[in-house]
């Protein structure tokens, strides 16, 4: 591997725009990238406030940023943004990923339904035939919904605090989606936190439901990637759950906006090193 330090008028510019933002491993994961491929290339974080997002993206689009990540609240806003998007972004309703292309357009991908998948595949976990719950119903839990119900779970049941996110959500997952309660949450084999509760820089003992009514038998997948323990998942994993946190996702998640963006193959190992890195500092 031979070293590139970004060189000014021929470095390309990727970003992730979100609010708040500064708690993202997001640059160190792809800055590493870029320096394992020798790629001119740097990757910055820029916090924007909700009414500035508008102005946030035209500035982007005509600045020619090589890619953007986008996060939260702005992935909805990032939809209405982009010249085209793909089927999953249009289903989801959200972009998290976007692609400049040769014409000056730009494309909306949502790369979070395939992060997750990749991610439970670690986990040994195969949500064919099984019954899953997600709680929450913003842009990540939509795309888990999504995803859940196109690889073939037995039921997906969403819970959610405003009756009509949920039901919107749960459509996603076609026949097997359903509105559900937290006591729903005893039965299934798979809880997803698609919440931003228990993220960095919020309260750490902010729950998204009970963890008392995990157990055994169960896992418990909680999206936010920082802190790599929640007290959601010690909880868990207290009453005997098994627990994952939201990294692997945001890794497998990166690693395809990287290829999209590039169009080299993402050195996963080390976007992987370089994200748990971030995260002890």
């Amino acid at each position: 591997m031979s070293s590139v330090t970004p060189s000014g008028a021929g470095t390309r510019l990727a970003a992730i725009l979100g609010f708040p933002v500064r708690h993202s491993v997001s640059p160190a994961m792809h800055n590493a990238a870029f320096r394992e491929l020798s790629l001119d290339w740097i990757y910055l974080a820029f916090e924007v406030a909700p009414d500035s997002v508008e102005a946030a993206f035209a500035g982007a689009r005509a600045l020619g940023f090589g890619g953007l990540s986008v996060t939260i609240p702005h992935k909805a806003a990032a939809l209405a943004a982009v010249d085209e998007a793909t089927t999953a972004a249009r289903a989801i309703g959200a972009v998290n990923t976007i692609v400049p292309r040769g014409d000056g357009s730009l494309l909306g991908d949502n790369t979070d339904g395939a992060g997750f998948l990749a991610s439970l595949a670690e986990e040994h976990f195969d949500p064919s035939g099984q019954v899953c719950a997600v709680v929450g119903g913003g842009g990540s839990a939509r795309a888990v919904v999504y995803v859940l119900g196109g690889a073939g779970a037995k039921e997906v049941v969403v819970v959610n605090r405003t009756p009509e996110r949920a039901e919107s959500a749960a459509a996603l997952a076609g026949a097997a989606g359903r509105v559900g309660v937290a006591a729903d949450l005893d039965r299934v084999d798979l809880v997803v936190n698609a919440t931003p509760l228990g993220l960095a820089g919020t309260d750490p003992e902010a729950f998204p439901f009970d963890p008392g009514r995990l157990g055994a038998g169960q896992l418990l997948v909680d999206l936010v990637p920082n802190p790599a323990v929640t007290a959601l998942m010690r909880a868990a994993r207290d009453r005997g759950a098994r627990v994952a946190g939201g990294l692997s996702m945001l890794v497998h998640q990166g690693a395809l906006a990287f290829e999209l963006w590039t169009g080299e193959p993402a050195p996963l190992d080390v976007m992987r090193a370089a994200a748990v890195q971030a995260l002890r500092r």
